[in-house]
């Protein structure tokens, strides 16, 4: 069996720009943690992740997995930070892709 490595995994949200609302998602995480007392190990693991997200080999998880299943925690961060277009963004991924 081959995989076709041009199909988009995530064929049920055709027409959704569900990677490009990641990446505004991950940006506002990344901007507020760059404070390092804004951050903590969880981001500084969060980091890691999106780090290894591009590399090939192993299965990692990429921007829009680690961006939905950290869904709590972002939509924290951003609340206690008063990032309100970060969770505009957030809602917006939640609706329409995770």
């Amino acid at each position: 069996m081959t995989i076709d490595v041009k199909t988009d995994r995530y064929i049920t949200y055709s027409g959704i720009d569900c990677e490009g609302n990641a990446k505004i998602v991950v940006e506002h995480v990344l901007a507020l943690i760059a404070d390092p007392a804004k951050s903590n190990a969880l981001w500084e693991r969060f980091k890691v992740r999106l780090s290894e997200a591009g590399k090939v080999g192993a299965r990692k998880a990429d921007e829009l997995c680690l961006a939905c299943s950290h869904t709590y925690y972002i939509e924290e961060l951003f609340e206690e930070h008063g990032d309100e277009e970060g969770l505009e963004a957030l809602r917006r991924l939640e609706d329409e892709c995770c």
